[in-house]
């Protein structure tokens, strides 16, 4: 079925760390529009709400859509009356970015409430202006006593499952929304451009799920408009709207944000794909989520348009964000004895060694977008992430994370763990060296979670190279569960500022804490 959500009444809703003043009377624009509609006698509207991304101490990047031309401006305030505003003149948003604009924020006091509110006005005519929409985010602080509290999760209509009106669309964001997190890690998986919806799926029960319908859904994206439209769906979501103007996030990609398992040079051999060449889905996509997400160093010079990054969020935390999409080798059977390449490529391995190296912080969470030692297959033969079910010495892509993880143990880099999403199921995964065939480095851990709104899978084989122990799993016993059998899942990484104890809890949609692990600070390995 298609429809336009529809908003409440604009009010005001108190939460932990200040409020939210949702504009929330704005009507989204017809479900499955391509391009905003010109109506000359309207104002600018920004329907799809607001984001902010990579917030730091003192910096964020401020997100919005407009449904025609538009100069984006931006007031920010220590307060919801916003005396004393601050004004941040935007871009002017057009067709070139599917209306989309960011605008960075700088020079923002640390540990601080910020309350912001985004008005598009007619280029034309300055006096016109559409209605404010409101959020707010927290900077990182710059006291260590202050704690940091952040969740993370990935896997976003998938297999079919899309928003369903009959279970109050993807409930699990307002369910994160309430426990009001510092930020949100989005570990890929955003879209599933590969993935058509429906109207409606019969379950397994003889229930019937009904999805919202978009033009762009209706098939496999190939064109840019296409891709646009993927990323627009998610935003039909009051849920996620919500969640977006109360909680920042930090973003990356995985191969369904393209196509499923894509590698850079991939020619398909799929009959849905009038365009072949995966390089071309890539680059079409990769300007989408550009247009969609608030990622700083995709709206930056410096950042030379790429995806991994490290967002610093003050003296307790690091978040190294990789990209084990955009520069891996061929997926193979993984055997090879010698591999530069791997899953990084050469020259993001540098980048991270030395990023981690120059680290000061407490904690250095790597958000990987897919597991090491959990064995996920591409095909036959080939394999999809690092492991590749032979537990033996490294071998292909193992060769390189068997480098990065000697190297964090030589240089006594202290606080490292691993979070991730990608296989539709929560994990928590101890790799040691005692049970390892490879075994020059130092204890860690690695925890999976997700989906938020997808399918569910069994979980996956681990291989033995790194010597993971599975300390806990929750997965079903049977392929692509929809999320109206079964609750979605998503981490929570609550640091705290006196002990500087970690700890991870691996969270069902509902509110039960399924497994909880504190790590103490200061340690090579865990």
């Amino acid at each position: 079925m298609s429809y336009a959500p529809r908003f409440p009444s604009p009010a005001r809703r108190s939460v932990l760390r200040g409020s939210l003043a949702a504009s929330a009377a704005l009507a989204l624009p017809a479900v499955g529009a391509a391009a905003p509609a010109f109506a000359l006698s309207g104002r600018p509207r920004a329907a799809w709400g607001v984001q902010v991304g990579d917030v730091t101490s003192s910096s964020a990047l401020v997100w919005v859509r407009s449904d025609r031309p538009a100069r984006m401006i931006v007031e920010t305030s220590a307060t919801e009356s916003f005396r004393r505003a601050r004004t941040w003149h935007g871009p002017l948003v057009g067709s070139g970015t599917d209306f989309t604009g960011t605008t960075p924020l700088y020079g923002l006091p640390p540990g601080e409430q910020v309350h912001y509110r985004v008005t598009l006005a007619d280029p034309h005519d300055p006096r016109r202006t559409g209605e404010p929409v409101h959020g707010t985010f927290r900077t990182a602080p710059a006291r260590r006593r202050d704690g940091v509290r952040f969740l993370w999760s990935g896997d976003i209509a998938g297999q079919g499952w899309g928003i369903n009106p009959d279970i109050g669309g993807y409930a699990v964001y307002d369910e994160m929304r309430r426990l009001d997190p510092d930020f949100f890690l989005c570990s890929g998986d955003n879209i599933y451009a590969d993935g058509v919806i429906e109207p409606s799926v019969t379950l397994p029960d003889g229930r019937v799920w009904r999805n919202v319908t978009t033009e762009e859904k209706a098939k496999v994206a190939e064109t840019l408009a296409e891709y646009r439209g993927n990323f627009r769906y998610n935003l039909l979501d009051h849920n996620l709207r919500e969640f977006n103007a109360q909680v920042p996030s930090i973003v990356q990609w995985d191969d369904h944000e393209v196509r499923n398992n894509w590698y850079p040079g991939q020619i398909l051999d799929d009959a849905r794909y009038t365009e072949k060449n995966v390089d071309v889905l890539a680059a079409r996509s990769m300007r989408a989520f550009r247009e969609y997400f608030p990622v700083s160093t995709l709206h930056s010079a410096s950042g030379e348009g790429r995806m991994h990054r490290v967002v610093r969020h003050g003296p307790l935390l690091d978040v190294f964000v990789l990209d084990m999409r955009t520069f891996r080798n061929a997926n193979s059977p993984g055997r090879q004895p010698d591999d530069t390449t791997g899953i990084l490529g050469a020259e993001q391995l540098r980048w991270l060694k030395h990023e981690l190296s120059r680290s000061r912080a407490v904690w250095k969470v790597i958000a990987a977008d897919m597991p090491l030692g959990l064995v996920v297959t591409d095909g036959a033969t080939d394999f999809e992430a690092v492991a590749q079910g032979d537990p033996g010495a490294p071998l292909g892509r193992e060769l390189q994370i068997a480098e990065l993880l000697r190297y964090i143990k030589h240089r006594r880099i202290t606080g490292t763990l691993w979070l991730t999403a990608d296989v539709h199921y929560t994990s928590a995964q101890h790799y040691e060296p005692e049970r390892a065939v490879f075994k020059d480095f130092a204890p860690f851990w690695e925890f999976v979670s997700g989906p938020l709104a997808a399918g569910q899978f069994q979980a996956n084989a681990l291989d033995a190279t790194f010597g993971p122990d599975r300390v806990f799993v929750r997965a079903p016993d049977r392929a692509n569960v929809s999320p109206m059998e079964s609750p979605q899942y998503f981490g929570e990484v609550d640091i705290d500022g006196d002990s500087g104890e970690l700890t991870v809890r691996l969270r069902a949609q509902g509110g039960s804490v399924l497994f909880s692990k504190v790590l103490q600070p200061g340690r090579v390995g865990q």
